[in-house]
């Protein structure tokens, strides 16, 4: 039995755009392996995976990665002060550099972690996915990087063609038809998460993803692929179904094999018209629909914790193809009580 207690992030689950935290905790929570307690960490108050006592026992926020290092590192210092983190599970592309870069403050406190290192994430960076793709031999659509809103204006000039794709580095994707359409997505992107902002061409056809557990040395453990049946606005996943495809499975493979990633990824793909994989993004972490890994079979958070601590992942079991996912949106009941004491004190104890 393992009985960590491992700090998650990613609590935000909001229907439309959901972070992995949750689900991520209830793969955990759900294996009668995991005897541990889990911590959620959140960046806003009305995060709803703070909340649930069925999948956290205690939950706390954490500044914004904009407002630093140094304020990051401190929240967390007394958060494990408190709860003497044993692991940390992180969930979302922006706060992913920073924890890099502490990873030396990680190992003074002792919490253990299975993260890339800073090499490792510049090469799939969203503006090196085709110098990556060619390099592991398969298609990229191509990417630019946009400083500023007039190129939208004239990007016929330059033989770019609407419908285009309007991007941030971290997160946010806009299919946009128009350069009025481009140029608010440009603004509200680049108000988020700053610039660059980069532009991608549209490619038509199949979404498929795989993820994985991958261990720093070009291999990945625990696969596990689906293809898209349903999405919300924003493109996100709202319904899939198990696959397994080996052309999907080789890309993947090669693509982990020339950056030898260390810790989950996930690998997003378009099947286009002509049979063709075309890279869309390699997310560095686990996607928010993680939970099918333990519908088909193979729990890769229960893997990753595993390897996190030492532990022999075994002889993994085949990813049933044909499971489906469905998410659906629930109201959680929240005390007010309950939700001013994350706004004053900072957290939570829900057990």
């Amino acid at each position: 039995m393992m009985a960590p207690t491992v700090a998650i992030t990613g609590m935000n689950a909001r229907p439309d755009n959901p972070g992995p935290g949750v689900a991520v905790a209830r793969c955990l929570k759900e294996s009668p392996e995991f005897k541990g307690r889990i911590i959620g960490l959140g960046y806003d108050a009305l995060d709803p995976g703070l909340y649930l006592r069925e999948y956290c026992d205690a939950a706390y926020l954490l500044p914004y990665p904009s407002a630093g290092d140094e304020a990051f590192i401190t929240s967390l210092q007394a958060i494990h002060e408190a709860e003497h983190i044993d692991v940390i599970i992180p969930c979302l592309d922006a706060e992913l550099p920073g924890m890099v870069r502490l990873t030396p403050q990680f190992d003074e406190m002792g919490i253990r972690y299975l993260m890339p290192t800073p090499g490792q994430l510049q090469l799939r960076n969203k503006d090196r996915l085709p110098e990556l793709a060619s390099h592991a031999g398969i298609h990229c659509p191509e990417i630019k990087t946009v400083s500023q809103v007039g190129f939208f204006y004239q990007c016929q000039d330059e033989g770019w063609s609407y419908p285009l794709v309007v991007k941030g580095l971290f997160y946010g994707a806009s299919i946009v038809d128009s350069a009025d359409e481009a140029a608010d997505a440009f603004r509200e992107i680049a108000a988020q998460w700053g610039y660059p902002v980069l532009v991608q061409r549209v490619v038509e056809g199949e979404e498929y993803n795989l993820t994985a557990v991958c261990d720093g040395s070009g291999r990945m453990l625990g696969e596990v692929m689906m293809k898209k049946m349903a999405v919300t606005d924003k493109g996100k996943a709202w319904s899939g179904v198990s696959i397994f495809d080996q052309t999907l499975y080789d890309a993947s493979a090669a693509l982990i094999k020339a950056i030898n990633w260390r810790g989950p990824l996930e690998v997003e793909v378009m099947r286009d018209h002509q049979g063709r994989y075309q890279l869309i993004e390699i997310n560095p972490r686990f996607p928010a629909w993680i939970y099918l890994s333990a519908g088909v079979g193979r729990n890769l958070p229960l893997i990753l914790l595993r390897l996190i601590l030492d532990e022999a992942t075994g002889e993994l079991p085949d990813a049933q193809p044909g499971v489906l996912f469905i998410r659906h949106a629930v109201e959680t009941i929240v005390p007010q009580s309950e939700f001013e004491s994350v706004i004053m004190n900072g957290g939570q104890h829900l057990s």
